[in-house]
This record gives structure tokens, sequence and C-alpha cells, in this order.
């Protein structure tokens, strides 16, 4: 595998396309899995994954963006064997930090379910998942190794193979554990068992798709290795010391840490205070039923365009890393205003077509409650464009190198997130006060880095093709979805209905954009697919 010169919108978007279709088939996994443990058991579930997902920030979220950045800075200055080096530290870390945090979930697990979640049943799933923490630090190492290198495509297929194996899984665990739970709920007489033992058998599939993304990553490292040994030579006369890239990697790793935790930390304590308060105003039996809706069916939904902000964070930080180290702070000032134009593309169209297509949707994907979810889509889907900002400006200011920003940020953004989320919640808002709240957090920190990236890069953000155009035409999107679904709605099924809406939609949607010069032939050449949709705009004669 040799390093390209690769266009990182081309990179990203392999990235992205690859994140979404993690996503999608995350839905297909929490599909049936809501019918075979119900709200209940994703509300258990949840839990559990919260707590999980606090552990990997700790022991390995930052890894690859860390190990990207690191890597990049050395292979841009020929420096082959410190960024072998940076390998070898970064791996040794990441056993340490995922080991230990595996060992605190099985041991502790109960202490975090029952008396800092206030879920005792939850703890099942929770130990479950805690083998998961070691194998994905190790693979975090990996992805970042190859992203340094200029390559997402490793990252990219052993995200797919991952999900593809969480998805079965999951749905076998699931299934098995839930029957086993329903037996030994009715010898002790509480039915609540059947949901906890369900969401402890969904908890499985994660950890065997770590152990399948591992051993491909591990097999193409191995391949990369051997074609590399013999060819490369080190370009500079300078190798960093073990303790000398142990420091820099770590003095990388804990701003992302410590920005990341923050930006993360909300789930967790949106789950406390909402269970706190429900309890203290007397709905504390059916807390866990409404959290289940709102993690299992809302933020799943709003998290898959998401993906693209990620993917494109993970491409642009090593390559602003590189430029920013050759000083060629014009060619960044471009790089990140190509990277949001793009992402913007991608999600003000999807935060409009969530919102509008809601209902049929959700009735497609989920049984149960099916207001309450659709209720939160109408209102929060418009945080698909702030996280999607949010995420992608950290990546930028960890690009750029102002590591502490983005912890200042969401720290500044998380203080008043939690006084607008319990002031609603003692307003009686319910759930809407989280949604509230999560779209909140987003404002605050989009805001607060954009002005950081002027002040630190002087670059203003270009608006009107960025932001304006795209939005004028999903709004026209949105309006002719809408008829569709009032048309189709009755005559036609829920499938129907969403197949329809989204192909019609990317119809209207990208036709408006090109006739309002919204796009460009150069920007639709750098974007994955773009070609085919500039063949079909240029035999239409919109070009």
């Amino acid at each position: 595998m040799k390093k390209k010169k690769s266009n990182f919108i081309v990179q990203g978007g392999i990235l992205a396309m690859a994140g979404i279709l993690s996503r999608i088939i995350g839905i297909a996994r929490r599909f049936p899995m809501q019918h075979i443990i119900g709200d209940k058991g994703n509300g258990y579930y949840s839990v559990a994954y919260e707590i999980y997902s606090i552990m990997l920030i700790i022991s390995c979220y930052s890894l690859p963006l860390a190990v990207s950045k690191v890597v990049s800075s050395k292979m841009s200055k020929r420096q082959y064997k410190s960024a072998e080096r940076v390998f070898q530290c970064a791996m040794f870390f990441a056993v340490s930090a995922g080991g230990i945090t595996f060992l605190i979930c099985e041991f502790l697990g109960d202490f975090f379910a029952a008396d800092v979640m206030e879920e005792p049943m939850s703890a099942l799933a929770l130990k479950v998942l805690g083998p998961a923490l070691l194998l994905v630090s190790v693979m975090g190492v990996l992805r970042g190794y190859f992203q340094g290198l200029g390559t997402m495509m490793p990252t990219a297929v052993s995200q797919i193979l991952e999900q593809i194996f969480v998805l079965i899984g999951s749905i076998v665990g699931a299934s098995v554990l839930y029957n086993y739970g329903d037996k030994v709920g009715a010898l002790l007489h509480n039915k609540d068992y059947a949901p906890a033992y369900g969401a402890a058998g969904a908890s499985i599939g994660p950890v065997i798709g770590a152990i399948i993304g591992l051993l491909f990553l591990a097999f193409v490292y191995a391949t990369y290795k051997k074609g590399t040994k013999k060819h490369r030579r080190d370009g500079s006369g300078k190798v960093d010391s073990y303790p000398q890239i142990l420091s820099m990697i770590l003095l990388t790793i804990f701003p992302v840490l410590l920005s990341t935790t923050v930006y993360n930390i909300s789930g967790v304590i949106d789950i406390k205070i909402f269970g706190s308060v429900m309890i203290e105003k007397g709905f504390g039996d059916v807390r866990t039923d409404i959290w289940g809706v709102y993690s299992g069916k809302y933020k799943l939904l709003v998290n898959v365009p998401i993906a693209l902000a990620n993917a494109m964070c993970s491409s642009i930080v090593p390559m602003l890393t590189q430029l920013m180290v050759r000083e060629e702070y014009g060619r960044a000032k471009e790089k990140i205003g190509q990277a949001m134009r793009f992402t913007m593309i991608v999600a003000i169209p999807s935060a409009v077509g969530l919102s509008v297509l809601a209902r049929p949707i959700v009735s497609m994907l989920f049984k149960g409650e099916v207001d309450m979810a659709v209720s939160m889509l109408h209102i929060g889907s418009i945080s698909v464009v702030f996280y999607t900002m949010s995420t992608l400006t950290n990546g930028v200011l960890q690009g750029i190198n102002r590591m502490k920003i983005p912890v200042r940020n969401a720290a500044i953004s998380l203080v008043i997130h939690i006084g607008i989320l319990y002031a609603m919640l003692q307003m009686n808002m319910g759930i809407n006060a989280v949604v509230y709240a999560y779209i909140l957090f987003a404002v605050v920190v989009s805001v607060l880095n954009a002005i950081a990236i002027r002040k630190y890069l002087r670059y203003k953000q270009e608006l009107v093709r960025t932001f304006i155009i795209p939005a004028i035409a999903s709004a026209a999107m949105g309006i002719v979805i809408a008829l569709l679904n009032l048309l189709l709605a009755k005559s036609a099924g829920n499938v129907v209905t969403v197949l329809v809406g989204i192909v019609v939609g990317v119809i209207v949607y990208f036709t408006i954009l090109i006739l309002l010069k919204g796009i460009n032939e150069r920007d639709l050449r750098s974007m994955p697919g773009g070609r085919t949709i500039l063949t079909i705009a240029k035999k239409l004669r919109l070009m």
C-alpha cells in the first residue's frame, strides 16, 4: 500500500460513506433489537452504552485522531522510523488504557449502573460490553496509523465489517438471552429480567464486531509492512526516542481526550438529570421506556448524517497538520472552506428530510411508541446541522494545533446545557427538554469554535454557497417531499413513501443546488459519486 496524495475530500468521502453505511447497519440492528427487547430493553442498553462510551473516550476515542496527526507530521518530514515508533508507543498506551477500562467495567459495573445511573438492571449489558474496550483501543491505533499515511480505506472497510458482525451478534444474542431472561423473570416474579438479559445479549454484538474489525486491520497492517520494509528509506537522519514519542502522543491525546469527554459526557449527565427529575415528579416507572425512545429512535436516526462530519474530521486533521508544518496557511483555509461546504451540502437537506419524513421513517423502522419519536424528530432534526458543524470545527482547531480551545468551548457549552436542561425539566417539558438542550449544546460549541478559527487563522467563512443556497434548495425539497408524503401516506405503505421521498428529494435538491450555482463542476469532480451527478447534469443541460 503506497501513500497517495489523495484529495482529502475524496478520502473523507470514502470514510463518510463507510460511516453512513455503518450507521445504516446500526439502524438495521436496532430495528429487530427493538422488536425483541422493546423500549425498556433499549433503555437498559442505552444506559450501559452511555457508560461504555465514556470508558471508550477515556481509553481510545482520541487515539485514531492523535495517531493520525503525529504520524502525518512525521511522514511529511520523511521520518519513517519515528512514524513507526509512534505506532508502537500508541499501541502500548492502547493496551494499557483499554485493559484498565475493561477491568473497571467488569468489577465496578454494578456500582456505575445502580449508584451512578440509577438503573441497576443495565449492569448485565455493561459487563458484556467490557471486553470491547480493549479490542476497540487496539483497533483505534491501527485506524489512526493508516489515516496518518493518507488512506481511509482500511478504516472504512473495517468499520463496515465490524458493523455487519455487530448486527449479527446483537440480534442472535438479544433473542437468545431475552428468552433466558424471560424464564429467570418468571421464577423471580420480575418481568424486568427479560429486557435486561435481552440488552446484555445485544451487547455481545459490539464485542464480536470489534474482534472481526481488529483481525482485518491486523492483516492489512502485516501486508503493508511486508510491502514497504525493503523499499522505503528514512529521508531524515533524526529518529525520536521512545520517551519523546510517547510524550508527543500524550500531549496530543489529552487535549483531544478532554474535549471529547466534555463533548460526549452530556449524554450521561442527561440520563442522570432526566431520571432524577422524572422520579421526583412521580414518573420513575416510565423513565426507562421514554429514554429508550429518545436514544434508540431519535438519536439513532439523527446520528446517521452526523457520521459525515466524523469522517471529514478524521480526513482534515492530518491534512491540516501537514499544511501547518509547511506553513501553507492559504491552502489550509481553502481546505477548511471545502470541508465545511461539503458537509453542509449533505447535512442541511438531511435535517429537512428527517423532519418531513419523520412519521413514515419511524413507522417503517420501529414498533411501539411512534408519536413521541416523530415529535422529537420534528423538533430536533436541526441538530444534524449543528452537530455536524461543531464536530468539524473541533477537528479544524485540533488540526491547526489549538488543542485546548475545543476543551474550553465544550466545557462552556456543557455548563449552559446542564442549566437549561434542568430548568426546562422543572417546567414539565419532559423528554423534549433533553432534545432542546441537545441542540443548544451543539449551537454554542459551533459558535465558539467559529470565533476561535476566525481569530487564530484569520479565516472568514463563505456564507452564500455554504449555507444559504443549500438551505433554499433544502426548503424547496422539503415542500415537494411533504406534498408527496400527503399523497402517498394513505395509498402507499411507509416503505414506498420513504423510498420515493428520498429519490425525488435528492433529484429536486441537487437540481436546484446546481441551478443556483451552489455547487460547480470542480466541487462535483472532487466528491465521491460526484462525476455521475456531473454527467447527468450535463446531459440535462443543467451545467
